[in-house]
């Protein structure tokens, strides 16, 4: 690689850990949770907005607790429920309240079942009575309470049911559902996976009613994965998955009346996905969202749940794709809150009840990240945006008129908001890259901090003794853009040596991995390369999260094209340092980012000489629908941009080494992407090595799987970089 170039550091963050650095970090230590940073575990605001509950587990018991606090003091009032009260003595995992929140919802013994879904045991516990019901002698899903808090609707195998707690009498809703068929009131695999949702029904305001979608599997073509165990013979485990350009579930909306038992069917126009069902305030109506197969037109309705029709609310279109969000939010008049890119970035805009625009609420070179809420009693909003740099996240107040505008946290970082139900505090999370989670509590109206809740001081301290290399967040230019980057050098290093450069990315459509946030377990494992003499570079190109529509959305039919240019671009141009080798440069992903350091190997093999892909896709035609169609459309439509991006039709490109892993239980990038890769490199006679982790899923997780996992990536770097 040319060595001319020298980088021209902007740092914007540099962080410096204490000196004494008396050990290295271990791969043991790393995965025996050894550095677990600690949170507040389900803050949940009462609607008093004087008191908020979290769940607690006592470290010597292992016994886990609902707690109430005092926004003002921050002290303990009383212990709402501990397992300890739960017949079985099981720890509950998660809880909700009823609306009046004089009962509690407590989930125990959860198992998953995909990366959102799980069934459990879960029992209603009566604050005023004490008394705790199991709603059902079986594991069930998605139990939620009516509005008025008498009642549960809950999921079991494919079908809903209705749960009266007063005696504890069950109503079977539906009765057509069945495995790989028919499922009620439950997403499918790909609803779960790319609209993010498990519970596909929703309560109407008064609770005489539950809207709820029905998805008939039957022409969805099935995924069979052998899953080994531990018994004589394997097993397979048969699922409905709609690869890119298959059939997708036939989705329709129904609504069931709860005092009649009847249901009704509801008609939809261009209703090829319901991706959302919302609750408005109008017993009578109830918000859905639809999109069409190709993603760039989405409706949102009102519908009459008298009538069983629908009327337009808004209509959401765009050349390349709409992201469906969870940020709607209906106002006491049913006006509503929605956040668009219509004007190149993420922003807020407030609507009427009948869908007419009434004015745009944030504007700017920056984008909303995420909506907090409405204060009815100041006519203001909340909010967390990019406006202090879109490596950064802060908190803002502003009114609904757009004016008035503050920003409501103070340190440069990552920070988040809690508040209470009345919004007159919100709870503070930050985080930057020299320190871990700090929680503290704040008046909504000023921002002024009011107290410190948590710091992970204990966490801070241990790492001062550990050798430490800080991340240098910069920009480097490359093909025509400004890209974020950070850069983690050895903590002796000396500009006058030459270093092996392992670059690390993700690079999927709207991520970020450069964010000046607390490190997770693969930035301490990059610590670990740092101190046997690597230097680790991180750079989001075209494509990523958070700097624009444009430039996220300049990658579509084309996913990881101009996306693996960006990093064979990057790769050259920081090999132009003085400090590092040139002839020593890898390259390593997960996932998307695992078939990113496939292509860049075999597409920079002038640039790379070694790459680590793990759980890659190798053929979008692999992928499922709703996530490879919103930026491909079908294979069909676009046979190019398929072909020309999948690195197992051309392996004899490759030059350099490679290491190829995947968990044969992954139902979300199947395995067969990879054996389709170790085929594709078989037949072209190239040497490379791989990894099969039987049973495990996209995380590849479990026991030891983590440490043998990243002793195997970190023994073939050593060996081969």
């Amino acid at each position: 690689m040319n060595k001319s170039f020298v980088l021209n550091f902007l740092v914007i963050c540099f962080i410096n850990f204490a000196p004494a650095q008396q050990k290295k970090i271990s791969l043991e230590e790393l995965w025996s949770g050894a550095f677990v940073t600690e949170n507040m575990e389900a803050i949940y605001p009462l609607k008093n907005g004087k008191h908020y509950t979290v769940l607690n587990t006592d470290k010597v018991t292992g016994v886990v607790s609902i707690d109430k606090y005092d926004y003002s003091t921050l002290e303990k009032l009383e212990t709402v429920v501990s397992s300890q009260e739960i017949p079985s003595k099981a720890a509950f995992s998660s809880y909700s309240f009823s609306t009046d929140e004089s009962k509690v919802l407590l989930a125990t013994e959860e198992v998953p079942i995909y990366r959102r879904s799980k069934v459990g045991i879960y029992y209603i516990y009566d604050l005023t009575t004490k008394d705790i019901i199991q709603i059902a002698d079986t594991w069930i899903q998605e139990p939620t309470f009516s509005p008025d808090g008498d009642k549960v609707v809950f999921a079991n195998n494919n079908n809903l049911y209705l749960f009266n707690i007063a005696d504890s009498n069950i109503v079977q809703i539906t009765s057509d559902g069945e495995k790989n068929s028919i499922i009620n009131g439950i997403a499918d695999w790909v609803y779960e996976e790319e609209f993010s949702i498990v519970r596909a029904f929703e309560w109407n305001s008064d609770g005489t009613k539950i809207v709820f979608l029905r998805f008939d599997e039957t022409d969805v073509p099935e995924f069979a994965m052998d899953v080994y165990g531990t018994d004589l013979y394997p097993f397979q485990y048969i699922f409905k998955y709609p690869k890119a350009g298959e059939n997708n579930s036939v989705v329709t909306l129904h609504s069931y009346d709860v005092e009649s038992k009847n249901i009704s069917n509801i008609s939809l126009p261009d209703s090829y996905y319901i991706p959302r069902i919302t609750r408005m305030n109008d017993s009578n109506h109830i918000s859905v969202q639809t999109l069409n197969r190709h993603q760039n037109n989405l409706n949102l309705y009102a519908v009459d749940l008298q009538k069983n029709t629908a009327s337009l609310l808004l209509r959401e279109k765009d050349q390349a794709y709409v992201d469906v969000t969870d940020n709607l939010t209906f106002l006491p008049d049913d006006s509503f809150i929605w956040t668009s890119e219509k004007d190149g970035y993420n922003h807020i805009y407030l609507h009427s009840k009948s869908g007419e625009l009434m004015n745009q609420i944030t504007s700017g070179d920056w984008e909303v990240t995420n909506y907090y809420g409405y204060d009815p009693n100041k006519d203001r909003i909340y909010y967390q945006s990019t406006e202090n740099g879109s490596i950064n996240r802060d908190v803002y107040g502003i009114d609904i008129n757009a004016k008035n505008k503050k920003r409501l946290s103070s340190n440069i970082g990552t920070n988040s908001a809690k508040f209470s139900a009345d919004f007159t505090y919100f709870i503070n999370e930050f985080s930057n890259s020299t320190t871990p989670n700090q929680f503290t509590l704040h008046k909504a109206k000023s921002g002024d901090k009011l107290k410190d809740i948590l710091d992970n001081k204990e966490l801070s301290n241990k790492l001062a003794g550990y050798e430490m290399s800080p991340k240098e967040f910069s920009t480097i230019s490359v093909n025509g853009n400004e890209l974020n980057m950070w850069m983690v050098k050895p903590k002796d290093f000396d500009p006058s040596k030459k270093y092996p450069l392992l670059m690390f990315q993700y690079s999927g459509p709207g991520s970020q991995q450069v964010a000046n946030t607390w490190m997770s377990s693969r930035d301490y494992w990059h610590q670990i390369l740092a101190s046997e003499g690597y230097i680790i570079a991180c750079v989001d190109g075209r494509g990523t999260g958070f700097k624009g529509r444009d430039f996220k959305k300049v990658t579509y039919l084309n996913l990881v094209k101009y996306e693996t240019e960006d990093q064979i671009t990057a790769a050259k141009k920081l090999s132009e340092n003085s400090f590092i080798d040139p002839d020593r440069t890898g390259i390593w992903g997960w996932s998307f980012g695992g078939h990113m350091s496939t292509n860049c190997l075999l597409k920079g093999s002038d640039t790379f000489e070694m790459a680590i892909a793990v759980a890659p896709v190798t053929s979008w035609r692999f992928y499922d629908t709703i996530y490879t169609e919103r930026f491909m459309r079908t294979p069909a439509e676009n046979p190019g941009g398929y072909n020309e991006n999948s690195p197992f039709n051309y392996p004899e490109l490759l030059k350099g080494d490679y290491l190829l892993i995947h968990g044969s239980g992954d139902d979300n990038v199947h395995v067969q992407n990879s054996m389709r890769m170790i085929e594709a490199l078989v037949q072209a006679n190239k040497q490379f090595d791989w990894a099969i982790y039987p049973d495990k899923n996209h995380g590849i997780y479990g026991g030891n799987t983590s440490l043998h996992l990243y002793t195997k990536m970190t023994n073939f770097i050593k060996n081969n970089l």
